[in-house]
């Protein structure tokens, strides 16, 4: 047995994006632009203008499409975890395929990115062979708390 599945961790964090639109959200919006596109569609198809149907059926999909893929996009998410030994960082990206990197505590810097106006903007774990970005999902708010909170795990790591 390791003595990582018979301690705590020192720190433990899941990121993950936030996201405002639901699947029920996405049907009703998908829904919505569809019944839009019907009214203008019927216009043209009446005066003539059938193609213009089939382009407007296009756009609905593209639409769809896209608010598909940002619905997978948002079911991505990052796990720290802080041992007293290692760090383990988990990137599990919206189709499911993880990454597990490790760093050792002692080594490796948490790196803040700022804008001219002290934002954090951009968070990375750096060794003299690495650079992995974290929590690039993350707004700056969440950004610059997370940075608290790990930066002083981190410390309390090293002693």
């Amino acid at each position: 047995m390791s003595t990582q599945t018979q301690a705590r961790p020192l720190f433990a964090a899941k990121l993950t994006p936030n996201r405002s639109l639901g699947r029920k959200g996405l049907r009703i919006v998908v829904a919505a632009i569809a019944v839009l596109a019907t009214i203008p569609g019927i216009i043209f198809f009446s005066l003539g203008a059938w193609p213009i149907v089939g382009f407007m059926g296009l756009d609905v999909l593209l639409i769809w499409w896209a608010l598909s893929t940002s619905m997978r996009d948002g079911q991505r998410y990052e796990t720290v975890t802080l041992w007293p030994d290692q760090l383990e960082l988990k990137q599990v990206d919206g189709k499911g395929s993880e990454v597990l990197t490790r760093f050792d505590p002692n080594i490796v810097k948490l790196v803040v990115d700022r804008d001219i106006n002290e934002k954090t903007t951009g968070l990375h774990l750096r060794t003299a062979d690495r650079d992995v970005v974290i929590g690039a999902f993350l707004n700056n708010d969440e950004k610059s708390s997370f940075s608290k909170v790990f930066g002083t795990a981190l410390k309390r790591a090293r002693r």
